[in-house]
């Protein structure tokens, strides 16, 4: 059987403390109350930064140009009824306060050392020890509206 092949984007953001952002899932959603790096599908004919931004425009109400994303790594998923392609960027730069905009049930900063703590589907799992390895990062920059 073939599955279908879903190409998707995170973010990885850190604040000034060396956390890194993560949202939990809806409940209406697949993998209810998983916690995840924020992102979401790349739509038809969209780039995949521009997908990020819009994403986390849309789910955590961050203002984020498509060029204050860097590429970081992929991650190929196989799950039962689909495949992922999880494309994740680090975002360096942004402006807003991060909220729950799309009925996720938590937002939360995070240090990387205790992300292994946070139930996530595999995909975002897969990303854990190359996010203790490389943070803290630098250069972060972001504002409050």
């Amino acid at each position: 059987m073939v599955k279908p092949v879903i190409t998707v984007v995170g973010a990885v953001l850190q604040d000034d403390q060396g956390r890194v952002l993560l949202a939990q899932r809806p409940a209406n959603k697949s993998m209810p109350y998983l916690w995840e790096f924020p992102g979401g599908k790349v739509e038809k004919d969209e780039s995949p930064e521009n997908a990020l931004a819009r994403e986390l425009s849309e789910e955590i109400g961050l203002v984020v140009l498509p060029t204050h994303f860097k590429p970081f790594t992929f991650v190929s998923m196989a799950y039962p009824d689909f495949h992922i392609i999880l494309l994740t960027y680090r975002c360096l730069e942004w402006s807003g306060i991060p909220q729950a905009r799309e009925g996720q049930d938590g937002i939360e900063w995070i240090l990387p050392k205790d992300l292994p703590q946070y139930p996530m589907p595999e995909a975002n799992r897969a990303l854990i020890p190359l996010l203790q390895d490389v943070i803290p990062f630098t250069q972060n920059k972001f504002t409050s509206l």
